[in-house]
């Protein structure tokens, strides 16, 4: 059973980040008419057509709740964390298709390990692209489910990494 969303609402389009959904339009593509939400990434001109009948297969749900919050900041605070002595290029790999899963724990873990990796040692060029890009997803996301500003969510992020 597909999520159905409303105009307005805001949700999460998966390694885009948070996007309201400016409408739901019928269109015919190809003879074939289906129902789309219109999403516009916040922050950002984007607009993405979903068909409402595939929600499920490209990840589009709904922004995350408090328990969620509550076990992203676990994550976060978790230090025990082995990172990979794999090449920069594999890790690279991993964290590119955990970002892609769209999943809040999994961004978070990825943001987590590579602050870690951080203090350790210089990341590679694609490994701070991913950084920001994780850093990101989470600060927008956390910022809406708990409605604080973003600002305050980046601060408690660098209070936690101490940078």
């Amino acid at each position: 059973m597909a999520l159905v969303f409303k105009k307005g609402e805001k949700v999460v389009y998966p390694a885009h980040g948070v996007a309201v959904i400016e409408g739901i339009q019928t269109r015919a593509i190809s003879g074939t008419e289906r129902k789309y939400y219109l999403l516009r990434i916040l922050d950002t001109q984007m607009t993405i057509m979903v068909p409402t009948d595939n929600v499920d297969a490209v990840g589009l749900r709904r922004v995350i709740g408090k328990d969620t919050v509550q076990k992203i900041y676990r994550i976060l605070r978790e230090r025990k964390v082995r990172v990979d002595s794999q090449t920069w290029n594999r890790r690279y790999r991993e964290y590119t298709e955990k970002i892609k899963t769209g999943s809040p724990l999994e961004i978070a873990k990825v943001l987590r390990d590579l602050l870690v990796l951080k203090a350790d040692k210089d990341l590679s060029f694609g490994e701070r692209k991913i950084l920001d890009t994780a850093r990101n997803l989470l600060v927008k996301e956390l910022s809406i489910a708990q409605d604080h500003p973003e600002e305050k969510i980046l601060e408690e992020l660098n209070v936690l990494f101490n940078n």
